[in-house]
């Protein structure tokens, strides 16, 4: 059974902490797709594409010795396999709203961990015999993809529980979705110790049902009203209770007045006292959703965000392609020396930037705090929002650049 907005309300710390974390291990983990393609060529995920008539013999005998060739027309189909999870990552946000909206964050949250335990679990059994099953691994990351950014969206309405620092906890969610792309080069880092690929598959499978199993104790079954949307009652009971008097043994009834707290959503009520007729400015609850999507500001940030966010994903994609190109200048027939050059150098520059990553959760409560500042004097100022959310979108300009 969910726990009520009030159980959640005194868990939100808990739930806060832990949302970091999860964003941080398994929400937009494909951002540090690099990592993860060296791991994949290692394995054998589509070496039969690189079969030709000078290696027919050793590619023959490469499930027996451990060592899987690697060629373009693999890294083409593994990228391919990237862009269709970064897809999902991306273009999955709107029908998710409009499901949140509807159910509440608690089943998404529950069917996007499921999602990734499951892609984990199908890429730890493809890799048992990848020549058979590399096809998975197209599965496999759009569940990752779908699953990841159910998490993050998810998580996204926690910081309306905490009140005047709500921007803050938000900053701290966002942060650590963008940090996620450190985790590859983590688990890479791992691999390179000499830990399996599949066991580490599998644990992290097995991580994401602990998810799934914190969203199922904690998380309630309603979504988290905004802090001025939240009423706070409290009941008191009067019920009587028998009495013995210890000097004289005498009965008498008390009283005993109880007194419980419940935390819901507001209800608009009218107000019985004012008769006076509606004006414009009464009925009209908020701007319309047409005016909003139209203004600048937000015309705007979507543009910047979506330029952004499409450049990291191309960057990704093309990371590990540029760093080869770099090492072996084009040379379509280079050396074994410099092909062991360039994937060390490809190795090294995936770690170096998905370590860079965690900066955006070190720098993301900056921003949060900017939000939050002077909140409450501002709260009917449309100017002071203008300000914070020009602020914002510049930071990341000039953070990506």
């Amino acid at each position: 059974m969910a726990p009520s907005l009030a159980q959640a309300y005194r868990r939100r710390w808990w739930m806060a902490v832990t949302a970091v974390i999860e964003n941080l291990l398994f929400s937009a983990v494909l951002l540090g797709w690099g990592s993860l393609l060296i791991m994949l060529k290692n394995e054998g995920f589509y070496s039969h594409l690189c079969i030709d008539n000078e290696t027919v013999f050793s590619n023959i005998s490469s499930w027996d010795s451990g060592i899987w060739h690697s060629c373009v027309d693999q890294e083409e189909m593994l990228n391919l396999g990237f862009t269709i999870g970064s897809f999902l990552l991306s273009a999955a946000t709107l029908p998710l709203g409009i499901l949140m909206d509807k159910y509440g964050p608690r089943p998404l949250r529950l069917l996007g961990s499921a999602c990734f335990a499951f892609s984990c679990a199908m890429i730890a059994g493809a890799a048992y015999n990848p020549e058979v099953l590399s096809a998975l691994i197209f599965i496999a990351v759009s569940f990752n993809g779908f699953g990841g950014i159910c998490l993050t969206f998810t998580s996204l309405t926690l910081p309306n529980m905490f009140g005047n620092v709500r921007s803050t906890i938000l900053s701290l969610m966002i942060g650590s979705y963008a940090s996620s792309a450190v985790t590859f080069p983590g688990v890479k880092l791992i691999y390179d110790l000499g830990v399996s690929f599949r066991v580490i598959m599998w644990v992290w499978s097995g991580l994401a049902g602990l998810v799934f199993l914190n969203c199922f104790l904690n998380w309630p079954g309603e979504s988290f009203p905004a802090p001025e949307d939240i009423s706070y009652t409290k009941e008191v009971k009067l019920s009587g209770m028998v009495m013995d008097d210890k000097v004289t043994g005498d009965r008498f009834y008390s009283h005993v007045t109880t007194v419980e707290e419940k935390m819901a959503a507001k209800q608009q009520e009218p107000d019985p006292s004012s008769e006076q007729l509606p004006t414009g400015e009464q009925t009209q609850g908020g701007p319309p959703f047409r005016s909003s999507v139209c203004s600048p500001i937000f015309l705007w940030s979507l543009i910047t965000m979506a330029m952004t966010q499409l450049r990291i994903i191309f960057f990704m994609g093309a990371m590990n392609k540029m760093l080869e190109f770099l090492v072996t200048h084009g040379d379509p027939h280079p050396s074994k020396e410099l092909l062991m050059e360039a994937e060390q150098q490809v190795g090294f520059y995936s770690s170096v930037f998905g370590s860079l990553q965690l900066l955006c959760l070190l720098t993301c409560p900056l921003i949060g705090y900017i939000m939050d500042w002077r909140m409450k004097e501002c709260d009917v100022d449309q100017r002071c929002a203008c300000v914070r959310v020009c602020v914002c979108v510049c930071a990341r300009v000039c953070v990506t650049e």
